[in-house]
């Protein structure tokens, strides 16, 4: 059972939210205590907040700072805010999506499952090549006991290459892999890129993981682990 942390000061709009997710079996978590909040959100452990803009003590976009500090947990905002610039805002303060008052519950229904599903497959998933462990969910990359953090562009990049073990990757594949439009990115990024790569594994002792083929790509090699 998923368990969703509610933070509304709408207490009608509370009661109503949390009846009606409970009867799609939701746990669901109110927030009572607003000078609490953040010890609320650390306790609670929730798989997916829904957080309102308009808040008693510090509006949400502050909350929304903090916990993205420490926290992947997805984030729906609620807010009668519904002009462009705020939904912008809140996407790039790390919302994961923006639902603005008044909305119709089964709407809000299907965000959270909609969100819950892409955040659920992406910690299912994981790719692995000997004692190298791609983790989709945190973004790191594990070797035996050891766990490295990963920009995104670096695990856009290992991503690719856990993909295609033993068999060279070409840098055109590996730019569009990076912005998804090559005109963004030159090929000196992904140069710097690989470059970080390589000096991660050489952390562990893996010097020779990703070899150049000059003039065609890359060959990761999972052999060398």
């Amino acid at each position: 059972m998923d368990k969703i942390l509610l933070i509304e000061d709408d207490l009608k709009l509370q009661r109503y939210i949390k009846d009606y997710l409970e009867a799609y079996d939701f746990e669901v978590e109110l927030v009572t205590d607003f000078g609490e909040v953040m010890e609320q959100v650390e306790e609670s452990k929730p798989d997916l907040i829904l957080l309102d803009i308009n808040l008693p003590t510090f509006d949400g976009f502050y909350y929304l700072r903090i916990i993205r500090k420490k926290s992947h947990t997805p984030i729906i905002i609620l807010s009668a805010r519904s002009d462009e610039g705020e939904q912008i805002r809140g996407m790039e303060y790390g919302a994961d999506d923006y639902v603005t008052k008044p909305f119709r519950i089964g709407i809000l229904l299907a965000k959270i499952n909609a969100v819950l599903r892409r955040v659920h497959h992406q910690a299912e998933e994981s790719h692995s090549a000997g004692d190298l462990k791609l983790l989709h969910d945190s973004m790191k990359l594990q070797y035996k006991e050891q766990v490295v953090e990963l920009s995104k562009n670096e695990f856009r990049l290992i991503h690719l290459f856990m993909k295609n073990v033993g068999v060279i990757v070409t840098r055109e594949e590996l730019l569009e892999a990076l912005w998804d439009e090559q005109m963004f990115v030159d090929d000196n990024t992904l140069t710097v890129n690989i470059t970080r790569i390589k000096k991660k594994l050489s952390q562990y002792g893996l010097h020779n993981v990703i070899t150049t083929k000059r003039g065609v790509g890359y060959v990761f090699d999972p052999s060398h682990c």
